[in-house]
């Protein structure tokens, strides 16, 4: 039933008592009024405690009076509000901004895997110039093509330019073309589209920092720079473009993706080989090698060419004048730092070197330069490798020969033999087109980065174009005329010297590939004579190059097997030919010297003469030994030895020399893996060390590692009797499946270049519910099915 209320005339409100009211029927709505009114009364009287009918009409009107003020403020309020809604809703339809950038730089995903950057650690955006790569916007609302406009922008080093290629700005445009740095929207989802961004083929490469720009018709809109959205942009041997472009594809698995590798050493005769970790994918690793762009000082726009990259990093890997990453050193006291035998890769070093501010690493001798170099230029996107020359020249007059002098004793004489001949020097190649040189120069370039020689001021070498280095093109930059005097000097003295034989790791395996042939011509062919006086022609000594003299005595040296063994006797097999229808007779001047591998020798170790007489046409061959206590307390880093013959013919006067460099064979550290190498379990290796001398073995260390197996570790053996062998176990834990190497090597005063390496396959762990065809009972376990790679085994249930 409706409520009833009292009402008055207007002209009765706040009279005295006495005035008439009327009842009226009431509204459900003023039925709620009603009850409202009756609670404020109520609170009224309570609060006065006053019954007179004259203050309750009083309470009545202003009541009344407030209510219809509290609505029209409300109905106010609310007209404002909704006007305020309405412009809010006006100004978003028109404004654009962007909510978040998603760079799609997940390992797995699309861009990482097409870049072949999916190895990297991290999950940065890590991309090839020269190739397209996607990112996804998430904005304020849709995007509206003909209102809005939308551009990247990439900036790098201090100060970045348009004009300098360190600041690019990328627009939106309806079809990519190549060579260009452009952006196009490849999908739409309400407020997120994705684009497809071209890079450069002759982009700077290094990190950028990114920023999005929007426009609309109602202003502009850009994103602050935020770290985690950086770029790091590599040269690209993939892009048909880039400079470094590399057509074979097992070519680049070896020379850009392959993080281990083989560095060999010793002599042409006795090769010896050892395991080096790269490691150009481990975490740190790629912002340690642009650190060592960063320390070089190199302009930013200048790291877009590839020769002068390689130049930069030549001079950068050692400390000699800019303090590089490695400090040199061959003096056999390596007290402060680590023996340069001790490596066992790059990791430690480029993370040392950057973790120490720039402080040159200690020590390292040329396959541990090479070895680094091949680790910096593979993590920057350029084919390397490293290689070794045996018989490796240091031509210190620019002459272009090896020049070695005799008293007339016909006994060497050292105080004008500057010009040294190397055991063996390991160099690198990398892989590039050379627009600088005239065409067919592309192709393997060779740096050194060994401090030598100073080139242009800086202990630098390279790079040099093997082509032009074949062909004795010496006047071709960068650095040809030494590393060709490395590779194919001639000697004055020793004519019939072979100085020959570049090695290198081979594609898909651990062999050695002989490349030569990439180097010089065949021995003793026309194109070599023509190479050799073409590139003599630019030397010291233009004139000094002679066809070879008629000669009826030869003079060779032979070694037997894998040659002399540390700790015994050195047999060596002196050969005489007599190619003559006459006798003939000589003295053979036999002089052995202890020698660093650098072609440096530390003094003599023994003399002898011994006179020779041939028959016509005879074919002589003389055993000579060199005792172990001749040597035992003289040998330096690589055991190396040089024998000297020399002699005259007594008959016609002609001048018998040959040099002939043999290193002692050490033992290998014998590594076996004990169990199955499996991803997160622990496994155990087992290193084994004979000692090989008659003497105590003092303060033996071994350095152990295994990329994806076992981080750098060094195990302290301590002391080693004569003729002991001793035996250590370590465990680790594999963290990468596939095919692993685990790689040690022993550090010690008394003797050097002793390693071991064990190749591991390593599986991965999976696990896998395997049904019945029924499926499982209720209550019931199910079986679980773990496999290691391929194989695959049931071990136990789960409930």
């Amino acid at each position: 039933m409706p409520g009833e209320r009292l009402t008055g005339s207007g002209s009765d409100v706040g009279r005295f008592h006495g005035n008439a009211l009327t009842i009226v029927e009431a509204t459900n709505q003023e039925e709620a009024e009603s009850k409202e009114q009756a609670g404020c009364l109520q609170c009224f009287q309570k609060i006065f405690c006053c019954s007179n009918d004259h203050c309750i009409n009083f309470f009545n009107f202003a009541l009344s009076l407030s209510l219809s003020l509290s609505l029209s403020l409300s109905l106010s309020l609310s007209l404002s509000l909704s006007l305020s809604l309405s412009l809010s809703l006006s100004l978003s339809e028109l404004m654009l901004s962007v909510y978040s950038v998603d760079l799609l730089s997940s390992k797995t995903g699309q861009n990482r895997m097409e870049h072949h950057t999916d190895r990297y650690h991290g999950n940065e955006l890590i991309i090839r110039r020269g190739q397209t790569f996607q990112i996804e916007l998430d904005l304020s609302r849709p995007f509206n093509s003909n209102t809005d406009k939308l551009h990247l922008d990439l900036k790098t080093g201090p100060l970045p330019m348009v004009s300098k290629n360190t600041h690019v700005i990328i627009q939106l445009v309806e079809e990519l073309e190549d060579d260009r740095w452009e952006a196009k929207i490849v999908e739409r989802n309400g407020n997120r589209i994705k684009l497809s961004v071209n890079s450069h083929a002759k982009a700077v490469i290094g990190q950028y920092k990114l920023t999005v720009t929007v426009e609309s018709p109602k202003g502009e809109s850009a994103t602050t720079h935020d770290p985690r959205k950086d770029i790091v942009m590599l040269f690209n041997p993939w892009c048909e473009d880039d400079t470094v472009y590399m057509d074979d594809e097992e070519e680049k698995k070896e020379y850009v993706l392959n993080d281990t590798g083989r560095l060999y050493y010793g002599t042409e005769k006795q090769i010896g080989g050892r395991t080096w970790n790269y490691g150009q994918f481990l975490e740190g690793m790629l912002e340690a090698c642009l650190y060592v762009l960063e320390k070089s000082e190199v302009p930013p726009p200048g790291r877009g060419d590839p020769v002068n990259v390689v130049r930069v990093i030549s001079a950068m890997i050692n400390s000699q004048d800019d303090n590089g990453v490695l400090a040199g050193n061959w003096s056999g006291n390596y007290v402060g730092g680590v023996s340069p035998t001790a490596w066992n890769g790059s990791v430690e070093i480029l993370k040392k070197y950057q973790k120490e501010g720039g402080l040159p690493v200690k020590y390292g001798q040329c396959w541990v330069f090479s070895g680094v170099t091949t680790t910096v230029l593979r993590c920057l996107g350029i084919p390397c490798r490293s290689v070794t020359n045996f018989q490796s020249a240091h031509d210190t007059d620019v002459s272009l020969t090896t020049d070695m002098y005799f008293d007339e004793n016909m006994e060497p004489f050292d105080e004008l033999n500057t010009d040294s001949v190397w055991n063996f020097h390991v160099w690198n190649d990398c892989w590039m087109a050379r627009p600088d040189l005239p065409p067919g120069n592309g192709g393997w370039q060779a740096l050194d980065a060994t401090p030598q020689e100073t080139s242009q001021g800086t202990f630098r070498c390279g790079p040099a174009s093997v082509t032009a280095i074949r062909t004795g093109q010496v006047y071709l930059k960068y650095d040809t005329p030494f590393i060709f005097a490395e590779d194919q000097f001639f000697s004055l003295t020793i004519p019939n010297l072979k100085i020959e034989r570049e090695r290198t790791k081979a594609v898909g395996s651990d062999e050695r590939d002989d490349i030569t042939h990439l180097y010089k011509h065949t021995e003793g062919s026309e194109e070599e004579r023509i190479a050799v006086e073409t590139a003599s022609r630019y030397g010291t000594k233009p004139d000094v190059y002679s066809t070879s003299r008629a000669e009826d005595v030869s003079l060779e040296v032979k070694l037997e097997g894998e040659g002399p063994r540390m700790g015994a006797d050195a047999q060596l097999t002196i050969v005489m030919t007599n190619l003559s229808s006459q006798a003939r007779k000589t003295t053979l001047h036999i002089q052995v010297a202890v020698m660093y591998y650098t072609g440096v020798l530390k003094g003599t170790v023994k003399k002898d003469k011994m006179p020779v007489a041939l028959k016509p046409n005879e074919v002589k061959t003389m055993e000579w030994v060199l005792p172990y206590h001749s040597y035992q307390d003289q040998l330096v880093d690589q055991a190396a030895l040089m024998l000297t013959l020399s002699g005259r013919v007594s008959e016609t006067q002609q001048v018998l020399a040959t040099q002939t460099s043999f290193r002692l064979r050490t033992p290998d550290l014998r590594i076996e893996a004990i169990g199955e190498a499996v991803v997160g379990k622990k496994m155990t290796a087992k290193i084994t060390f004979t000692n090989p001398l008659p003497r105590i073995l003092r303060g033996v260390v071994l350095r152990v590692e295994g990329l994806g197996l076992q981080e750098i570790k060094e195990v302290v053996v301590g002391d080693v009797g004569s003729h002991s062998t001793v035996s250590r176990t370590e465990h680790f834990i594999p963290t990468q499946a596939g095919h692993r190497k685990l790689v040690a090597a022993l550090d010690c005063k008394q003797l050097t270049q002793v390693h071991g390496v064990a190749d591991i396959q390593s599986y991965g762990l999976g696990v896998e519910v395997v049904q019945s065809p029924v499926g499982p009972r209720l209550g019931a376990s199910v079986p679980l099915a773990v496999w290691y790679q391929n194989k695959h085994s049931i071990i136990g249930e789960a409930g």
